[in-house]
């Protein structure tokens, strides 16, 4: 341990140490250790996270593993308790990597001396304190000010790991996981960090003795870290306090003793003592006489009750000045003629050229020349024109009702670039179209509806071309053995006929046995995986098979 430096060669600010024993707002820090609790918190609070094992449900631990218990983890692919027992379900994880956010960059300047700070005022404390007594008599008391110094920002990624018996288990878990995805991650009342979930890793081990659903995912948090103080022997939350203002609303005297100053400053007139008084209503006769008066003289549109009259001081004057008309806010002004470069009513602007803002107009309007918009025009009556020009660079129309009609005549033609919106129905030539369909069955069988290219190109590729693929296949087989005295076993698959044809059978079939036809009556087929049966009914066929029968089969096999 090093020696301690002698007390005179201590650099030590004592304006810094103060006690803040009695202060309700304490040092302020934001640790490691809180943001891999603000992750516990959320999972064992917000996610939740359980699983049901014959019938009950069960709440899956979470812990944080040490960096022994994850190596061991490693090791084993699981964990185990005290009693050697494999642990399911549980969930752990592990910090893994902290580097500086460097989408918020801040320098301290300083980090044992900041000087970058968050500023908050308390509205009301012991010394700031709110009283009646404060209030009527002007009190102007402490404010209390607290800089919090700036956090530095990290990005913290961590890695879990999921362990469960069942995948069921493991789905429900990981569900609830992914749906957190992108959350602020901890207690409401304390500390969140906005969280990001990586790709989900499925690592499940079966053997002979266990059988482990595993999965692997890792989650970066954005988090900010400010640790405790005694940084040049101040903490990261600095107290400070407004000095006291004192008022004095005693009544005074002051003596002039001297009659001698700037010329008109004093004139013989003037009392010795002058006081001062606390409040209006003990005001003295006291008053000045001016050498130099001043005259109040009436200018244009501007009365004087006392017009030319000056005055030194030494008498009262009572002075009224008007213009002719009120001019209040709620007041009616009128004027013969008003002459300016710009008129602002409101959020609307009048000049020479042109009306800046909205502009809403009762009654009527007669314009001789061009009227042009730069903005919005809105109109609830009916517009009457000779003729429209519309150049459209985006429109939107919207009819409360009425009808429109375009053209009068069979060779007008009526051009629209970009998509056509229709709710209700068209009719074309007389017939009425109601939808447009992209029913790929065709079961409808509407006759208002028209067909889109993918419902006619679906219903023909798997009903049309399926089944004339299926009528056109026909292939020849040779059976491979005989099995007993009733079956045939012939290589082959027979073919699947599509949904809208009866289901492949032997009637779909001709079979020769050495050069003779087989009646259908007795006969039967079946698919036993790859193999293709023929079955016999000996006693309706009138024979048995013999192993050295040549059965030949022509008909509906796949390939």
């Amino acid at each position: 341990m090093a020696k301690p430096l002698p007390r005179k060669q201590r650099v030590l600010n004592r304006g810094y140490l103060y006690t803040r024993t009695a202060d309700e707002v304490g040092e302020l820090s934001v640790k490691l250790v809180d943001i891999d609790s603000a992750i516990l918190y959320y999972f064992d609070n917000v996610i939740q996270p359980s699983v049901e094992d014959n019938g009950e449900n069960i709440k899956v631990p979470i812990m944080y593993a040490s960096p022994e218990r994850w190596k061991a983890i490693q090791r084993d692919g699981f964990m185990k308790d005290k009693k050697r027992q494999t642990i399911t379900p549980v969930i752990a994880y592990r910090r893994t990597s902290i580097e500086k956010d460097d989408s918020i960059p801040q320098d301290k300047l300083d980090a044992n001396n900041p000087n970058m700070f968050y500023t908050f005022e308390k509205q009301f404390s012991q010394e700031n304190r709110y009283d009646n007594f404060t209030l009527q008599q002007g009190l102007l008391p402490q404010k209390e000010y607290y800089n919090v110094t700036f956090p530095d920002y990290v990005v913290l990624n961590y890695d879990f790991i999921v362990w469960t018996t069942y995948i069921e288990q493991m789905n429900k878990i990981v569900e609830k996981v992914i749906y957190s995805d992108g959350a602020y991650w901890g207690d409401p009342e304390k500390l969140r960090f906005r969280s990001r979930i990586e790709s989900f890793t499925d690592a499940t081990e079966v053997s002979d003795v266990e059988r482990l659903v595993r999965t692997n995912f890792s989650v970066t948090l954005r988090g900010y870290l400010l640790p405790d103080g005694n940084f040049d022997h101040r903490s990261t939350t600095q107290k400070h306090i407004t000095p006291k203002k004192v008022m004095i609303g005693a009544e005074t005297d002051s003596i002039i003793d001297k009659k001698i100053g700037r010329s008109g400053q004093f004139t013989e007139d003037v009392v010795d003592s002058v006081s001062v008084p606390s409040s209006p209503a003990e005001s003295t006769g006291v008053s000045t006489q001016l050498s130099n008066p001043i005259t109040f003289n009436q200018g244009t549109g501007v009365t004087l009750s006392q017009n030319g009259v000056s005055f030194d001081g030494s008498t009262a004057i009572d002075l009224t000045i008007s213009i002719g008309q009120d001019v209040g806010t709620t007041s009616n002004v009128t004027f013969n003629s008003v002459s300016a470069s710009s008129v602002t009513l409101g959020t609307t602007t009048i000049d020479g050229s042109a009306i800046t803002g909205d502009l809403e107009i009762t009654g009527s309007v007669t314009l001789t020349g061009d009227f042009s918009v730069s903005g919005d025009a809105t109109i609830g009556g009916i517009v009457t024109a000779q003729e429209f020009h519309t150049e459209f660079v985006s429109a939107s129309i919207i009819y409360t009702s009425g009808s429109s009609q375009f053209g009068d005549t069979l060779d007008d033609t009526h051009n629209f670039t970009g998509s056509l919106d229709i709710t209700g129905s068209y009719t074309l030539n007389g017939y009425q179209v109601t939808e447009i369909s992209n029913d790929t069955t065709l079961a409808d069988s509407s006759a208002t509806a028209l067909v889109t290219e993918n419902a006619a190109k679906t219903y023909i590729d798997t009903k049309v071309l399926a089944s004339q693929t299926y009528l056109r296949k026909s292939f020849f087989k040779k059976n491979t053995s005989i099995t007993g005295t009733s079956t045939a076993s012939f290589n082959a698959v027979t073919a699947s006929a599509p949904t809208s044809l009866t289901d492949t059978n032997e009637n779909d079939f001709v079979f020769f046995i050495n050069g003779q036809y087989m009646e259908h009556d007795a006969l039967t087929i079946q698919q036993s995986s790859t193999t293709f049966l023929l079955k016999v009914d000996n006693g309706s066929i009138g024979y048995d098979l013999e192993s050295d029968d040549e059965i030949i089969a022509v008909g509906k096999f796949d390939s």
